[in-house]
């Protein structure tokens, strides 16, 4: 069955194009046209990418990502008028997988949908074993980080940046390198990568273990046992 895309956009007009190429792609689609009504379709339909307008009627994209990440990994494509740099950065940071400003082309924004679904496909394929740093283990099959045996919650980007360190762990890893080898795609900043990855720490941190993401000054990050 093919993927079920969940559009969530309150122009009807740009809403109705986006699911127009979607559906010429063979996706399957639903459509909300605020916040309360994609969460709704969000619980009951259980798609498997969001494309996220961040201003929404009543509830805000951003309200409506935190709780979609508070139920899982569904993938999420913010879409959005803003281009402040600052804007996007609050968008991943709260666990999204990209982000697409507009005006956009829209078989550019298909091009992301497909991207992250082959990226969220890839890491379920693998059937490596899990990696492992100090009490840090890195589940690639499962998609999944614990420490001392107990679950981290990440989000998929602050997962695929985490896991990209863990393959090789002492290496340091320019922020272009953890870029293009675990957010290849995204369109994403450079910037975005100290954002997820200090989310990350701070989750170590809070799971009771400091001192294994290390920042490498003028360098990037690694991440190694002390």
């Amino acid at each position: 069955m093919s993927a079920l895309l969940l559009i969530v956009e309150d122009e009807p007009q740009l809403a109705e194009v986006l699911e127009a190429y979607a559906q010429q792609e063979g996706y399957r689609t639903e459509r909300a046209g605020n916040g309360e009504q994609a969460l709704g379709l969000f619980r009951a339909a259980r798609p498997d990418l969001i494309l996220l307008d961040v201003m929404l009627p009543g509830k805000s994209g951003l309200e409506v990502l935190k709780s979609v990440r508070a139920a899982g990994h569904t993938p999420v494509i913010m879409v959005t008028a803003r281009s402040e740099e600052s804007d996007q950065i609050v968008g991943l940071e709260l666990g999204a997988d990209d982000y697409v400003v507009k005006p956009f082309r829209p078989r550019e924004v298909m091009a992301r949908v497909k991207a992250v679904l082959r990226r969220v496909q890839v890491a379920l394929d693998q059937d490596e074993k899990p990696l492992r740093v100090g009490p840090l283990e890195v589940d690639r099959r499962a998609v999944q980080v614990r420490v001392g045996g107990h679950l981290l919650n990440l989000t998929p980007a602050e997962y695929r940046l985490l896991a990209h360190l863990a393959a090789a762990p002492g290496r340091a890893f320019t922020r272009d390198e953890l870029l293009s080898g675990a957010l290849a795609d995204s369109g994403a900043l450079e910037r975005v990568v100290d954002a997820h990855l200090a989310s990350v720490r701070r989750k170590l941190e809070a799971a009771g273990v400091s001192g294994l993401l290390h920042t490498v000054r003028g360098v990037g990050y690694r991440l190694e046992a002390s």
